[in-house]
């Protein structure tokens, strides 16, 4: 995600060698990457619309865009000095990965999310794991803000994370090694 602030030429992520041998690479997000980060929203969010039958779907695509132009600019101001970052395979965009370290103490996972067809292939959670290993070599704990009704919120448990306190629909949860 470009602003205003300066970027490192390079991501600071440094995934290592078991995300490589799954064929993952990551770099920095661009403003052409806008299109397919707005399309990865809404196929994140698509299933929760369904219970909406009185909308077509031309009317949930443009709801769910303006969703995510409002979580782009919220993402812009609240973390402009986060590491933004498209995940791919093969090179070809699957995901995105968006990490904020400004915490002494505490790496935060912004936001991952990856496109359907990319799911349930253990990637998201080689991809957390490997940010483990970036907090456990830093004496870092690893936080996420999660909805309550993402299923992901499985894998998290999985992982370790701990709930640490809510906020509306959303549970802190906190991972430490």
């Amino acid at each position: 995600m470009t602003t205003g602030a300066a970027r490192p030429a390079a991501p600071i992520f440094a995934p290592g060698a078991a995300l490589a041998a799954l064929g993952l690479s990551f770099r920095l997000e661009t403003e052409e990457d806008i299109p397919f980060i707005r399309r990865l929203y809404c196929e994140m969010r698509w299933e929760e619309l369904a219970v909406v039958r009185d909308w077509t779907d031309e009317q949930k695509i443009g709801f769910l865009a303006q969703q995510y132009e409002a979580q782009r600019h919220h993402y812009a101001r609240a973390y402009f000095d986060a590491e933004f970052l498209v995940i791919e395979r093969a090179g070809e965009p699957i995901g995105r990965l968006y990490l904020y370290r400004g915490h002494p103490t505490d790496i935060r996972i912004v936001d991952i999310g990856l496109l359907i067809a990319a799911r349930s292939q253990g990637l998201g959670r080689a991809i957390i794991e490997s940010v483990f290993d970036e907090a456990r070599a830093g004496g870092r704990t690893v936080s996420i803000h999660v909805e309550v009704f993402n299923p992901a919120r499985r894998l998290y448990d999985r992982l370790g994370f701990v709930e640490q306190g809510e906020h509306g629909p959303y549970r802190l949860m906190r991972w430490h090694g």
